[in-house]
């Protein structure tokens, strides 16, 4: 057996030792870190060719592994824009240089610019609400993202361009009765207009339905409502495009009145009197933004002081193969690894991805206690380590003194 081999082995030892207690105190260290994956050492033997009577000592060597698919504990807290997954995913965000990364540290406050940062300065990333309508996702890249800004716009106001009206019209009623209820719209400035939704018996299972602005006189749109014996309508398509345009504007205003899409497919003709569902319709009088709020399935809507709650952003996370195999940089976020798989986007609740928490954080995945007995463990084994190395050294000083 070599003294010399006897000495590296020992020293390998000593290294493997180290670079354990460097990751228990990188652990200890990040412990109240926001989101944190723990870091371990893995163990691997170094096997050298040994003849049958001389043995050649080998050594260790270590690889640093990260938990990172481990899901830390959820903690609670009273800001809204605080987040955490439950589940699978990661938040997407970018940092100063443009690059997007990885991440479950989700402690978010707004900067001076309004958008969403976390406490290592990464943006947070989602998709704009277009209209009002979903964004689509792009699976395989983070082509179409866009920072999440939240900064206050003062007075807002939305001109209507999508609503419904249900009503149940009395199967009984005589051909020319009239019935009627209203809807409030708003045009570009956020100016109200009433619109009157009057339905008139036409024959038997048939109803005219016509749609005017009660300050102008003026018809919109009209429409027959065709039902079946079981009082089921048939007409189809069961919407109905209002001219915007034909309503003058408030004077003095220069608003304008957007055309309008009106469903009003859960009309019905049964036998009971006229009943209209009170109906809906989208855009807002002018308001003050008085905050914001962000549902399990990532949905950003700004809120306003009349309570209308308006989807500004969707926010997208991201998955790979083996989380485990991410590359970890500065800040608490990943890249992507050669051996991380593809990563792939799509949005909360969907496929592997999990549901947001609005108002919490998840905690570091560090248990302080397995720390401190890894800690002791890696203390003895470096010592262990080092009597072999000295012990070697002690018998190569007695070869060498053979000579005198």
């Amino acid at each position: 057996m070599s003294l010399y081999g006897t000495m590296r082995t020992g020293v390998s030892g000593m290294n493997a030792q180290a670079n354990r207690l460097s990751t228990v105190a990188e652990n200890i260290a990040n412990s109240s870190t926001v989101g944190y994956k723990r870091a371990s050492t893995e163990f691997s033997s170094m096997i050298l060719p040994s003849s049958s009577g001389s043995y050649n000592s080998g050594g260790v060597q270590t690889q640093v592994r990260y938990s990172i698919a481990d899901q830390g504990a959820t903690t609670y807290t009273s800001s809204a824009s605080d987040l955490a997954i439950s589940g699978g995913g990661f938040f997407i965000v970018q940092g100063a240089n443009g690059q997007e990364y990885l991440t479950r540290a989700g402690a978010f406050v707004q900067d001076d610019q309004g958008n969403l940062v976390n406490a290592a300065g990464f943006t947070l990333m989602g998709y704009e609400y277009q209209a009002g309508v979903d964004p689509t996702v792009v699976v395989n890249g983070f082509d179409g993202l866009t920072k999440v800004n939240l900064a206050s716009e003062g007075l807002t106001a939305t001109g209507s361009t999508a609503g419904s009206m249900g009503a149940n019209l009395p199967s009984g009623a005589a051909n020319g009765d009239v019935f009627t209820t209203s809807l409030i719209v708003y045009d570009s400035q956020g100016n109200t207009r009433i619109l009157d939704f009057n339905y008139e018996k036409l024959a038997d299972n048939q109803w005219g339905l016509e749609i005017i602005d009660r300050t102008s006189s003026t018809s919109l749109g009209t429409a027959t409502l065709d039902f079946d014996a079981d009082g089921v309508l048939t007409t189809s398509p069961a919407t109905l495009a209002l001219n915007g345009g034909a309503i003058s504007p408030i004077a003095g205003t220069g608003a304008v009145l957007n055309d309008i899409d009106i469903d009003f497919s859960k009309t019905t003709q049964l036998g009971t009197s006229f009943t209209p569902d009170g109906g809906k319709i989208d855009g807002n009088a002018p308001s003050k933004i008085s905050g914001y709020q962000i549902d399990s399935d990532g949905v950003v809507y700004i809120k306003y002081a009349n309570g209308e709650l308006e989807p500004r952003y969707r926010i997208a996370l991201a998955n790979v193969q083996s989380p485990d195999k991410l590359v970890p940089q500065s800040g608490n976020v990943y890249s992507q690894g050669v051996d991380s798989g593809v990563i792939i986007t799509g949005f909360a609740g969907s496929g592997s991805f999990g549901t947001i928490l609005s108002g919490a954080l998840e905690s570091s995945n560090v248990d302080i206690a397995d720390e401190l007995t890894s800690m002791i463990e890696s203390q003895r084994n470096y010592t262990a380590n080092s009597k072999v190395f000295q012990t070697g050294s002690e018998l190569l000083e007695v070869l060498v003194n053979l000579k005198r």
